[in-house]
């Protein structure tokens, strides 16, 4: 998860003639990170959904739900992650993602 403390947290330009550069078209480049970025919130939500998993009861009704302080500070601290578009992003311009066209 250290690598995702270095993402940027807001949006920052770019510019578009560098990121088109690798594949020689900027809707290539799109692309591969918008898949990318769609299996990176997988993993988060899969990692999130297991976590919190241990907090549910299933016999619970609206009337015994109660307010659960770990559960909350796990939801806090994935909600601060960077988004997964920022972190695909991030990796395409550090070469760190594998792609290939099916010709």
């Amino acid at each position: 998860m250290d690598k995702k403390n270095q993402v940027p947290v807001n949006t920052v330009t770019r510019n578009l003639s560098e990121f088109a550069a690798p594949t020689g078209n900027i809707y290539e480049t799109v692309m591969i990170i918008a898949k990318r970025s769609n299996q990176i919130a997988s993993d988060v939500k899969q990692e999130l959904s297991k976590k919190l998993e241990e907090f549910s009861n299933y016999a619970d009704t609206l009337e015994e739900t109660f307010e659960n302080r770990e559960q909350i500070e796990i939801s806090k601290y994935y909600e601060k992650l960077p988004k997964p578009t920022l972190v695909a992003t991030k990796e395409f311009q550090d070469g760190e993602i594998f792609y290939r066209k099916a010709e």
